[in-house]
C-alpha cells in the first residue's frame, strides 16, 4: 500500500506537471475566447507556435480580437512579426481602429512604419483627427522705423500620415513660423502697421508653406498677443553719436597735439634766430674795434654812428602808441 501511495503521489504530480505545461503551451481560455468572438485560432499552429517563437499570445490574440469586432480583417503573422520586431502591437491596431472609424487612409503596413520608426502612431491618428495647437515662445523683431515687437503666435497643426515617417517635428514648425514671424515684422515700414493689423503675420507666415517636409500640415497661424519693446533705433543712434563723439574728441585732441607740436618748433625757430641775432650784435664791438686797430674807422666817424642810433631810437620811441610807452616805462621802473 505504502509503494502504490508513493507512486499514485508522482503520477499525480507527473499529472499537475504535464497540465501545467500544457495550459502554457495551450492557453484554453483564450482559445475559447478566439472562437466565441470570430477569429481562426488554430491551436498547435498558432497558439503552440507562438510559445516556440517566444511570442505573447495574450497580445496577438486580444488584439486580433479588437480588430476583428471592429471590422478590421488582420494576418495573425504580420502582428506576430511586428511583435519580433520590438514593435507595440497594441498602439498599431487601436490606432488602425481609430482611423477606421475616422475614415482615415491607415493601413497596417504603414502603421507599423510608424510606430517602428520610433513615433507614437496612435497620438498621431488622434492628432490627425483632432488637430493640437502649439504656441510658440516670444518672438522679438524689429520694424524698419526701429521699433522692437514681441510677438506670440498659436499654430493649429494636424498630423500628415503620409509624411510621418522622416517628417521633421514640432521644433521644426516653431523654428519655421518664428523666423517668418521675424522676417515679416522686419519688412514692415512702420510698427504701427503690425499693431493695427496683426494677422498680416499670419496671412503672410501661412502662405509661405512652412509645413513642407514635416510630418504636420499647418492649419491656421493666430497672432494671440503682440507688445511693443524697446525703441532699437533710438539706441541705435545714441551709440552712433557717442562713437562719432569720441571720434570728434580724438580727432580735436591730434590737432591741438599737432598745434601745440608746431607752436614748440616756432619757439623754438624764434629762439635760434635771436641767438644768431645776439651773437651778430655781439660781433659788433669786435669789427668796430677791429676797424680802430686798423685805422678804418675814426673817433669823429664812431661818435657820428652813435648819435644816427640815438636819434633812430628817439623817432622809433616817438612814433610808438602811448600803450606801448606806458609799458617800455614800467619795464625801465621795474
Amino acid at each position: 500500500m505504502e509503494a502504490l501511495t508513493g507512486v499514485s503521489i508522482i503520477i499525480i504530480i507527473a499529472i499537475v506537471l504535464f497540465l501545467m505545461v500544457f495550459f502554457y503551451f495551450v492557453p484554453i481560455g483564450l482559445y475559447i475566447t478566439a472562437y466565441f468572438s470570430g477569429v481562426k485560432v488554430k491551436i498547435f499552429r498558432d497558439l503552440i507556435g507562438m510559445r516556440l517563437r517566444k511570442v505573447s499570445p495574450q497580445v496577438i490574440i486580444r488584439n486580433l480580437i479588437s480588430a476583428t469586432k471592429a471590422g478590421i480583417e488582420l494576418d495573425i503573422s504580420l502582428l506576430e512579426a511586428h511583435y519580433l520586431a520590438g514593435g507595440n502591437v497594441t498602439k498599431v491596431v487601436n490606432a488602425l481602429i481609430s482611423a477606421n472609424k475616422a475614415n482615415l487612409d491607415l493601413g497596417f503596413e504603414k502603421a507599423a512604419a510608424i510606430d517602428l520608426a520610433g513615433r507614437d502612431v496612435l497620438e498621431a491618428v488622434k492628432m490627425s483627427v483632432n488637430p493640437k495647437v502649439i504656441e510658440t515662445p516670444l518672438v522679438a523683431a524689429v520694424a524698419k522705423d526701429g521699433i522692437q515687437l514681441k510677438a506670440v503666435a498659436r499654430i493649429t497643426v494636424r498630423t500628415n500620415l503620409e509624411r510621418l515617417v522622416g517628417g521633421a517635428g514640432e521644433a521644426t514648425i516653431l523654428a519655421r513660423v518664428g523666423e517668418g514671424i521675424v522676417s515679416t515684422i522686419g519688412s514692415s515700414n512702420s510698427h504701427k502697421e503690425v499693431l493695427e493689423n496683426p494677422d498680416s503675420i499670419s496671412k503672410v507666415v501661412l502662405s509661405k508653406g512652412l509645413d513642407a517636409g514635416t510630418a504636420f500640415e499647418i492649419l491656421s497661424i493666430d497672432i494671440a498677443d503682440v507688445d511693443v519693446g524697446i525703441n532699437i533705433g533710438a539706441i541705435l543712434q545714441t551709440d552712433q553719436a557717442e562713437a562719432d563723439l569720441k571720434v570728434a574728441r580724438a580727432k580735436a585732441e591730434e590737432r591741438r597735439a599737432a598745434a601745440v607740436a608746431l607752436e614748440q618748433e616756432m619757439t623754438a625757430e624764434v629762439a635760434r634766430m635771436r641767438a644768431k641775432v645776439v651773437e651778430a650784435e655781439a660781433e659788433i664791438p669786435r669789427a668796430i674795434a677791429e676797424a680802430f686797430r686798423k685805422g678804418n674807422l675814426g673817433v669823429i666817424d664812431y661818435y657820428n654812428i652813435k648819435n644816427i642810433q640815438a636819434d633812430t631810437e628817439m623817432r622809433a620811441s616817438i612814433a610808438k602808441p602811448e600803450e606801448d610807452k606806458d609799458k617800455n616805462k614800467n619795464k625801465d621802473q621795474e
